[in-house]
């Protein structure tokens, strides 16, 4: 191990490859290894290794008794808040807001658009040379449902403004007002989710959304809806999902699932209408210089004594 102080910063990027890191901490490179580069006592500035799941993500947690900031660098915190019982109070946990949004907001769509006008379909038919000519649906005239209207639920519907939608219905937490209309609490979904053609979640996984998709609110969705996750996996219900799916009521495209990775031999990889990508709403060109952007103006204000942004909460 090289030698460490009560300044050590742990990154998941070498730090030569970061512009305007500040001067005066010592910067050392961990993504996920089994050997740490330093005595995690000595770190105050840990970021967590990106997409290397919470067993990882918590695994130093228990010894950083000197830590004051944990950066992820995702949206969601739920992969790091097993271990935040392990950390003392006064710990302030970031999460990554403004990373994610471009990436994530453009995946949803082209979910949305794919599935909507039969891409898969056209993807096998052109494998076995086949024309499969027809009419298929347009998102134009649809009416969409955001479940978790954050930045990235914001990012998602300023990317389907030129799509023509009837209408757009936002819904979060707790009512608000925003410049776009009206934010629906979480509460009016049953009122809300029959009229809904498309129904796009970016919800946070916490206990209040874990299941938040179970046979209630898929059955309150009309005959032919889309249900599109980029959210969390646990935040539907997949036995209830595959229900709708293997009758055909109901449609789905999912970036995420319960479980995950979706094991071989899963029924949702062959459930009828269901298009899946491998949880990539983030994995992008746009991440890393987002992502370094980030952690430069995070250890810029920490070395400074200066508030750091996106702080989600700080244990107590």
């Amino acid at each position: 191990m090289t030698s460490a102080s009560a300044n050590d910063v742990w990154l998941p990027f070498a730090a030569e490859d970061i512009d305007g890191l500040p001067e005066g901490l010592n910067y050392l490179f961990w993504d996920g290894g089994r050997e740490y580069p330093a005595d995690p006592s000595d770190c105050a500035f840990y970021v967590v290794p990106y997409m290397k799941g919470s067993e990882v993500a918590v695994r130093p947690l228990g010894g950083m008794g000197a830590v004051q900031v944990v950066q992820t660098l995702s949206a969601g915190i739920d992969h790091v808040q097993p271990g935040l019982g392990l950390l003392p109070a006064g710990v302030r946990l970031c999460n990554a807001k403004g990373v994610h949004e471009a990436s994530t907001a453009e995946l949803a769509l082209a979910l949305v658009l794919a599935s909507l006008r039969g891409i898969p379909g056209f993807v096998h038919g052109q494998d076995k040379e086949e024309w499969r000519s027809g009419f298929y649906p347009a998102l134009a005239d649809k009416s969409v449902l955001i479940v978790g209207y954050g930045s990235i639920g914001a990012a998602i519907e300023d990317r389907l403004a030129p799509f023509e939608c009837a209408r757009v219905v936002r819904v979060a937490r707790s009512a608000r007002t925003t410049g776009r209309g009206p934010v629906h609490a979480i509460d009016e979904l049953p009122a809300l989710l029959p009229d809904a053609d498309v129904v796009i979640l970016s919800t946070p996984l916490n206990p209040s959304t874990q299941g938040l998709v179970g046979r209630d609110f898929l059955a309150a969705m009309p005959d032919g809806a889309l249900l599109v996750n980029v959210a969390r996996g646990a935040v539907v219900d997949t036995e209830a999902l595959l229900s709708e799916l293997e009758s055909g009521r109901l449609r789905a495209a999912l970036d995420v699932t319960d479980p995950e990775p979706l094991p071989a031999g899963h029924p949702l990889w062959h459930a009828p209408h269901t298009l899946i990508s491998p949880h990539v709403g983030g994995s992008t060109s746009a991440f890393l210089p987002r992502a370094k952007r980030l952690l430069a103006g995070q250890l810029t204000r920490f070395a400074a004594g200066e508030p750091v942004a996106n702080v989600v909460l700080t244990t107590g």
